[in-house]
């Protein structure tokens, strides 16, 4: 964790965001679930998300396709878990890059932040689809459930990242090395263009390149705010 003395501080909260539901799992069901994640994992990376079935994953990991369906009742929320798993892991690296780079501008931890936003996006793509079509599925229920419901918005993950933006964009303004600007709203100006349906728009109906969508960013919400007296920051190009 940033120690206290960093003039960014670390958002609060990080293990228990993504780990609060498994908190009371009991040993085996936890190994149990983890067994069907890493199963999942490895036939959908050999095989892609498309082709694989539901049965193939109970046959690969071993259990009945009942005992599955009762766990998962469809493959997008397999894949859900699969990108909840993914974000926590996420959410570490982050947290190791901050920490080793807590010296440097706030607008060169603001461009990794990016850099690692859309690396992130980029690899789960493939799980995006069966989740979107959860999404539309569950869609259809919302207006009975909307209590037990929370919107992209509202998860935790989306909560702790705009966290994080704000973070390192309040530093920036601070130092001098971005003009004054909304904050709140700058993050959540971010956040819409990393949020997952639309990054997939770009990408596929666009035919936007990770690249060209990184640099969009870059432009508008780094080098367009820039102060004179920031400097030229050295930002690298998404390998």
């Amino acid at each position: 964790m940033i120690e206290e003395s960093h003039e960014c501080p670390w958002p609060s909260g990080i293990p228990e965001l993504f780990r609060w539901h498994r908190r009371h799992e009991r040993r085996d069901a936890a190994e149990h679930r983890q067994r069907i994640l890493d199963v999942a994992r490895r036939l959908f990376a050999e095989h892609g998300v498309d082709a694989v079935s539901m049965h193939q994953i109970a046959l690969a990991a071993g259990i009945g396709q009942g005992t599955l369906y009762r766990r998962y009742s469809h493959k997008g929320e397999l894949c859900m878990d699969l990108l909840s798993e993914r974000h926590e892991r996420f959410v570490e690296e982050l947290a190791t890059l901050l920490v080793a780079t807590a010296t440097s501008p706030a607008l060169e931890r603001l461009d990794s932040v990016l850099v690692k936003s859309i690396a992130l996006l980029e690899e789960q793509g493939a799980l995006l689809g069966p989740v979107a079509v959860t999404e539309m599925r569950d869609a259809q229920c919302e207006k009975f459930e909307s209590s037990r419901r929370l919107s992209f918005q509202q998860a935790p993950f989306y909560l702790w990242l705009h966290e994080l933006l704000e973070s390192l964009l309040t530093e920036a303004v601070g130092r001098g090395e971005l003009a004054p600007l909304d904050v709140s709203y700058t993050a959540d100006a971010i956040l819409a263009t990393l949020y997952p349906p639309f990054y997939r728009f770009q990408r596929q109906d666009r035919g936007f390149s990770p690249d060209r969508i990184l640099q969009g960013l870059r432009r508008i919400y780094i080098d367009g705010l820039k102060t004179q007296n920031s400097g030229n920051l050295e930002v690298p190009l998404l390998s």
